[in-house]
């Protein structure tokens, strides 16, 4: 029941054309500057390299993108500038997200997450 219900709100905010391309100019630059603020980076980067890997399902790909595009995109729920709350929502989204989709995370899309996360902490 709560699957079908997940299915039904993320319905509302599948990919729209235009947002896979987006995500790939406004990913980076959002997580660089976000990483150190955010617990849920990792997730994050894991979800956006399932996106981009052409062997993931098209409507797997399809919802992480909505998702992503909804973690870049300057206009949500609870503004990202919010101290303490701005990100609520934007991890909320990613993580229902990752509920439904989670098989289809692999583990070399963690390790090429860690990896980035571990570059992004680096390079500060």
């Amino acid at each position: 029941m709560a699957a079908f219900q997940a299915s039904n709100f993320f319905w509302k905010f599948r990919a729209r054309k235009g947002d896979a391309s987006r995500v790939r100019e406004e990913f980076w630059p959002k997580m660089k500057a976000v990483a150190a603020k955010i617990p849920f980076a990792e997730d994050a980067l894991a979800a956006y390299y399932c996106a981009m890997d052409r062997q993931t399902p098209l409507r797997v790909r399809g919802m992480l993108v909505a998702a992503l595009a909804y973690f870049v995109i300057p206009l949500d729920l609870i503004p990202d500038v919010m101290p303490a709350l701005g990100f609520t929502d934007d991890a909320a989204v990613l993580m229902a997200t990752f509920q439904l989709i989670a098989a289809h995370i692999k583990p070399e899309h963690r390790d090429a997450a860690k990896a980035a996360l571990s570059d992004i902490q680096t390079n500060r």
